[in-house]
C-alpha cells in the first residue's frame, strides 16, 4: 500500500520542526497555511505542493477604507414591532452586531429601503416614514396593532469568516483588525484585485497552489447584538446585493428588484422556500458575474505557473459548482469542509476540475483542542461517516485546517489521524485498480433546484443539519453512501421533457410546501399525471416525509394513490380508516429495533386496498409498500441518520426496482456495516463507534464472517 501523498496538512510559523516530523510520519505531500497563521519560510522544502490561502474580497484594509464606498452589501429585516397608535418609531439596527453592519444612508434610503404593514403586506408609502438623525424609522398614520418591519441596505463592515475567527480565537486585544469585505461589482475595486495578484504571484515563488478562498460574496452569516450567530444560510444571496448590480440587473432584465425579493419576510429565500422568478432570476444574474471575473483570476494564476485550487465554502456564493457555468472558470481543484456522507459526495462529485480535496473535521482550533474538548471522538465519528460516501465517489485528496501546534498537544489525536489517512489510501490503491461494484440502478431526488442543489439539500452550515429536517437529512445521507447512481432533478426537467430514461427509482423528500417537495407545482395535473403514467408502466417512487404535498381537491399527497397513502389534515375525521400490518417483508427483513422516523409526520393512513402497511405505529403510517400497476411505491414517515435508516432505504430501493428477487450481491449481514468492491477488491467497514461482528455475502454467494473494532476497516 502507498503510504505517501493525497495529505494536506497545515503549518505555521514557530512549528517548522514540528510539521516536519508530522509530514514524515503521516506521509503528507501538501502544506497550507490557515486564517490566522502565516507559511514558514522553508515552506517550499517541506513537500512536493505549497497551498496558500488567498482573500480576494479582504485582506487589504488600506484599499477598503479608502473606499468606504466599494464594500459589499447586504439587504436585512428588522423585527416586527406591533403598532398601539397612529405612529411607530423603528430602530432597524436593534439586534444585529453594530460592528458587523452599518445601515446605508448614501444611498437614498426612500429608493432603497422599504417598510411594510405585515399585517396586511402592503408597502408603507415613502411618505408615511422619516428616517431620522439616530437612525431609527418613524412611521406615520400606522393602524394600531398591525405588525411592521423595515427592510434596509447595509454596508458589511466585518468579514463574517473573519469576524467568526476572530471571535472563536479571541483575537480581542491583539493586533489584528476587524476586516472589511470590498466588491468586485465595482470597477476600482475589480482592477484593484486584479492587480494585487498580479503583485502577490511573483511575490511567492514558493506556492504552488493559490486556494482561492472563495471568491466574492460570502454565504449568509449575520451576527446578533450578542456576537451570536442570528441568522445563517450556507446559500444565502441577500449578502450579495449591491446598489450598482441591483441597477445593472434591472438594465439587463428589465424589471426592478425590491428589498422584499431579497429578504422574503424574513426568510431571505432559504432554500427551503420555493424559489420565486425573481430569485432564480438573481442567482443566475450572480452566476454569470461571479465565474466570469472568477475565470479572469484564473487566468493570472495559470500564467504564473500555479494550480487555481477553490475552497467551497465562505465566499462562495454566485461560484454555484453544480451551476451552467462553473466550468468556464478553468479550475484545477476545489477543497471543502467535510463530515458527512453528504457533504462529501458534494465536493466528490463535482465536474470540471482535475482533483477534489475533503478537509476532514475538526478543525484545529482551541473550541475542539482544549481541556475537556473531544477532538479524537470527532475526527472518528466525521471519518466513519464520511468513508461510506468515499467508497462509492473517492476524494482525490483529504486534509485538515488551522494550527498544527494546538492538535500536537493531543497525541491520540495524531495517532487516530496516521489510521484515517492510511485507510483512506488503501481505498485509493484499490479504486485505482478495478471497476467498481454497483446495483446499477439509478435514483433520481426530485425537488425544485435539481442539479443545482446537487448533494445540497437539507443541510446548512457544512455537516450540521437543523432539527427540524433530521427527519429528512437521513435519506440523503443513505443515498451518498449506496451503490447507486445519484442525480438531482427539478420538476422544470420532468415538465420539460418527463422522468429520464436512465431513472430506475424517484424520490420525493420533505416537508409539505418546501422547495424540496413542491408546494403548488403538486396542483399541476399534467405533472401528477405523467408521473403515474410513469410508475404505472413500471417506474419506482419513493416518498419520504410528506412527499407530492399540497392540499387541493380532497388530497394532500396528491399521489396518494401511488404511495397508498395520505395524511389526515382534520378534515376526513368521520371516515373510519383501518390499518393492518404485513406480517413480513423485503424491505422490513433486516430490522431489529424499533423504527426512527425523526420527528416524522402525524395521522399519516392507508387510502388504497393494495397498501401494504410495513410498520404502525403512536397511530399512523410509519412505513407503507404499494403496487401501481406495473410499477411500486414506498412511504416513509421520516428517515433520520441511522444504520438501521440506511439499510431500510437500500432494501427499499431495491424492492422498488424489482431487484428483490435476486440475492443481494455484497452485502453485510449487520446494517451498520458498509462493502465496497473493485474489481477482486473489496472492503467492509465498520460505519460506527462500537464493535461489531458482520458476514459478508460475496456475489458467488461465498460468505466471510468478519469482527472490527470501532470505525475500522478489514480487506477481503
Amino acid at each position: 500500500m502507498v503510504n505517501h501523498g493525497r495529505l494536506t496538512l497545515p503549518t505555521e510559523v514557530g512549528a517548522e520542526a514540528q510539521s516536519i516530523e508530522l509530514i514524515a510520519r503521516l506521509g503528507a505531500d501538501a502544506i497550507r497555511n490557515s486564517d490566522g497563521t502565516e507559511l514558514p519560510e522553508n515552506a517550499g522544502d517541506m513537500v512536493d505542493k505549497v497551498y496558500a490561502t488567498y482573500f480576494v474580497a479582504r485582506g487589504d484594509q488600506d484599499w477598503a477604507e479608502s473606499h468606504m464606498d466599494e464594500l459589499q452589501q447586504l439587504y436585512l429585516l428588522s423585527d416586527r414591532h406591533t403598532a398601539t397608535s397612529a405612529s411607530l418609531v423603528i430602530d432597524p439596527r436593534k439586534g444585529f452586531l453594530k460592528d458587523q453592519i452599518k445601515p446605508d444612508t448614501d444611498h437614498d434610503p426612500k429608493v432603497w429601503w422599504e417598510v411594510r404593514n405585515r399585517t396586511t403586506g402592503e408597502v408603507v408609502p415613502v411618505e408615511n416614514w422619516t428616517l431620522g438623525a439616530d437612525g431609527a424609522v418613524t412611521i406615520t398614520g400606522t393602524t394600531p396593532y398591525h405588525e411592521y418591519t423595515v427592510a434596509f441596505l447595509a454596508w458589511k463592515t466585518w468579514d463574517p469568516t473573519q469576524m467568526y475567527n476572530y471571535i472563536t480565537n479571541n483575537w480581542e486585544g491583539t493586533d489584528r483588525v476587524k476586516e472589511l469585505p470590498y466588491d468586485a461589482r465595482h470597477e476600482a475595486t475589480w482592477e484593484h484585485m486584479k492587480s494585487a495578484l498580479d503583485a502577490w504571484l511573483p511575490a511567492h515563488p514558493e506556492v504552488d497552489v493559490v486556494r482561492f478562498t472563495t471568491f466574492f460574496y460570502h454565504f449568509t452569516l449575520v451576527f446578533n447584538d450578542q456576537a451570536k450567530e442570528k441568522f445563517v444560510d450556507w446559500f444565502g444571496y441577500s449578502a450579495s446585493v449591491s446598489a450598482a448590480a441591483i441597477e445593472e440587473f434591472e438594465r439587463e432584465h428589465g424589471y426592478r428588484l425590491t428589498p422584499e425579493d431579497f429578504v422574503d419576510a424574513g426568510f431571505y429565500n432559504s432554500p427551503f422556500r420555493v424559489p420565486s422568478k425573481a430569485f432564480r432570476d438573481w442567482q443566475a444574474f450572480q452566476h454569470r458575474f461571479v465565474t466570469d471575473r472568477a475565470r479572469q483570476l484564473v487566468e493570472k494564476v495559470h500564467a504564473s505557473g500555479k494550480e487555481a485550487m477553490m475552497f467551497l465554502g465562505d465566499n462562495w456564493i454566485g461560484i454555484e459548482p453544480y451551476g451552467p457555468h462553473f466550468g468556464e472558470i478553468g479550475l484545477d481543484a476545489v477543497v471543502g469542509s467535510v463530515g458527512s456522507a453528504a457533504t462529501t459526495r458534494m465536493i466528490a462529485d463535482i465536474p470540471h476540475v482535475k482533483y477534489t480535496e475533503g478537509r476532514l473535521l475538526p478543525y484545529f482550533f482551541p473550541d475542539v483542542f482544549r481541556e475537556g474538548g473531544d477532538p479524537v471522538g470527532e475526527a472518528q465519528k466525521c471519518w466513519v461517516d464520511t468513508r461510506r460516501a468515499i467508497l462509492r465517489s473517492p476524494l482525490d485528496r483529504i486534509g485538515y485546517g488551522g494550527y498544527i501546534s494546538l492538535a500536537l498537544k493531543f497525541p491520540e489525536f495524531i495517532d487516530s489521524t496516521e489510521y484515517v489517512v492510511g485507510d483512506f489510501r488503501a481505498i485509493h490503491d484499490a479504486a485505482e485498480g478495478g471497476e467498481q461494484w454497483s446495483t446499477g440502478i439509478t435514483v433520481g431526488v426530485l425537488n425544485s433546484w435539481g442539479s443545482l442543489r446537487t448533494w445540497q439539500t437539507h443541510m446548512v452550515a457544512h455537516a450540521l443539519p437543523y432539527k427540524q429536517i433530521v427527519t429528512y437529512l437521513g435519506a440523503l445521507e443513505a443515498l451518498a453512501g449506496m451503490p447507486v447512481d445519484v442525480k438531482f432533478l427539478s420538476f422544470d426537467d420532468i415538465a420539460t421533457s418527463g422522468v429520464p430514461s436512465d431513472i430506475d427509482v424517484l424520490m420525493n423528500v420533505g416537508t409539505a410546501g418546501t422547495a424540496f417537495t413542491g408546494g403548488e407545482v403538486w396542483r399541476d395535473a399534467a405533472l401528477q399525471a405523467g408521473l403515474r403514467e410513469w410508475v404505472a408502466q413500471g417506474g419506482s417512487l419513493i416518498g419520504v416525509g410528506e412527499p407530492t404535498s399540497e392540499f387541493a381537491n380532497g388530497r394532500f399527497f396528491q399521489l396518494a394513490d401511488v404511495f397508498g397513502v395520505d395524511r389526515e389534515l382534520g378534515f376526513s375525521l368521520s371516515s373510519d380508516k383501518y390499518v393492518d400490518v404485513a406480517a413480513e417483508h423485503f424491505i422490513t427483513a433486516d430490522m431489529t429495533e424499533q423504527f426512527a422516523p425523526g420527528d416524522g409526520v402525524r395521522d399519516v393512513y392507508p387510502v388504497t386496498p393494495t397498501a401494504e402497511v410495513l410498520n404502525f405505529d403512536g397511530g399512523q403510517v410509519q412505513i407503507a409498500a404499494n403496487e401501481y400497476g406495473r410499477g411500486r411505491a414506498v412511504y416513509f414517515n421520516g428517515l433520520e441518520h441511522s444504520a438501521q435508516n440506511t439499510r431500510l432505504l437500500y432494501r427499499a430501493v431495491l424492492w422498488a426496482a424489482r431487484r428483490d428477487a435476486d440475492a443481494p450481491a455484497w452485502w453485510t449481514s449487520d446494517p451498520r456495516t458498509d462493502v465496497a468492491a473493485w474489481g477482486e477488491r473489496a472492503v467492509v467497514v465498520n460505519s460506527t463507534l462500537e464493535m461489531v461482528t458482520t458476514t459478508v455475502t460475496a456475489p458467488d454467494g461465498t460468505t466471510t464472517e468478519v469482527t472490527l473494532e470501532p470505525a475500522q476497516s478489514h480487506w477481503l
